[in-house]
């Protein structure tokens, strides 16, 4: 008998009451009780994004988002800052290359963080940049950056800090309102704890006005439409209604729980699984890890396709992979979302087991020692 365990940076684990609401017979999505739903979840949302700004959804991937806050705030000829440093930076380049905005980007090595005084340069030597689009966690490596330094450049100039926060949000710490963020956008499947289909986008005053000057074509993701619906509780297009109820269960956890200590929650799973990954011998990939999950570099005698592949067909337990150019060098595990302490223990045993049986040299139970004594202190 086989038992699946999820240790993927998104999908995530699902709470079992957020299943149970979506096996619910579906609701009519202009109703009262949608009405109710709707304005609750997006009400919780913002203690998620810890801000006091009103939360916009749409039924799409995260990706939707950052398409969305790319139509949305800027203009035919605009510049923007984008940091590239992994998959998802990239991203943030191709979308507005795809709208014709004009794109200055900062290369940063994959695994490292940017510098915020590399941002710094670029503001000053191009004043008239529009937007800085960054991560927070860049999912691909498992590097953090440094939102409230990137903030602390932005805030108090006519730029605009456009924060990817799709995976590591609710794991890692993003203070939208305290630091000075204008737009935060995220997803459902990551730290929320719900599957794929719903994006999230925060925007402060400042993000709004940009929204009122935006002249790039936009339709299904128009955020004034998004905005003005959902605050009479409902939505300009039909939504993922069964989706919208396993959030509802989800952010009631967190809430529950609170914000801050739902991030706490997550340093200590990321500092238990980082003590263990070197206990066993191999390096940390990323200089500045995310709470959100942890890259591991693998000797070069070990395939990491081929690893993940074996992990997840014999044992059911399924790490990710590398992307791109990490491609079969690194595995990513994530600590993200319904776990806790003792999933981390199973990620361990099992990482350790699974680099025993293709013949790597680990000191079996090394790792979950070091991860024990951690989660004990």
């Amino acid at each position: 008998m086989k038992k699946k365990h999820l240790f993927t940076p998104g999908p995530t684990p699902i709470p079992s009451d957020a299943l149970l609401a979506m096996a619910q017979p579906i609701d009519y999505h202009r109703s009262e009780d949608a009405v109710t739903l709707i304005k609750d979840v997006l009400e919780k949302l913002k203690h998620v994004f810890q801000t006091e700004n009103d939360v916009l959804f749409l039924t799409s991937s995260g990706t939707g988002a950052m398409d969305g806050a790319v139509a949305n705030l800027l203009c035919q000829g605009d510049k923007a800052l984008v940091i590239q440093s992994g998959k998802f930076g990239e991203r943030w380049a191709e979308i507005c290359e795809a709208y014709g905005v004009e794109v200055i980007t900062i290369n940063v090595t994959w695994g490292d963080s940017v510098a915020p005084e590399a941002v710094e340069a670029q503001l000053t030597v191009n004043p008239d940049i529009k937007a800085v689009f960054a991560t927070l966690c860049e999912t691909s490596t498992g590097a953090l950056h440094n939102i409230q330094a990137l903030a602390g450049l932005t805030q108090s100039s006519p730029t605009l800090l456009v924060v990817d926060a799709v995976s590591a949000l609710g794991a890692d710490d993003l203070q939208m309102d305290n630091w000075g963020v204008d737009v935060v956008v995220s997803c459902s499947q990551k730290g929320l704890m719900t599957p794929p289909g719903l994006a999230f986008a925060a925007l402060n005053h400042r993000a709004w006005e940009a929204v009122e000057r935006s002249d790039l074509p936009k339709y299904y993701l128009d955020f004034r439409k998004a905005h003005q619906r959902g605050l009479e509780g409902s939505v300009p297009y039909t939504p993922a209604v069964t989706l919208l109820a396993a959030l509802q269960c989800a952010l009631n956890h967190i809430c529950a729980e609170g914000i801050r200590p739902t991030i706490d929650r997550h340093n200590r799973l990321a500092t238990a699984t980082r003590s263990a990954v070197k206990a066993i011998g191999l390096p940390l990939f990323a200089t500045s890890p995310a709470n959100t999950l942890t890259s591991i570099r693998l000797p070069e005698e070990i395939d990491g396709k081929a690893f993940v592949k074996m992990m997840r067909e014999k044992h059911s337990v399924t790490y990710a992979g590398g992307q791109g150019e990490l491609s079969g060098k690194i595995v990513r595990i994530a600590h993200l979302g319904w776990m806790n302490e003792n999933d981390v223990i199973v990620a361990i045993s099992a990482f350790e087991r699974g680099l025993a049986e293709i013949g790597y040299d680990v000191p079996l139970g090394a790792g979950v020692a070091a991860a024990q004594e951690g989660l004990r202190k």
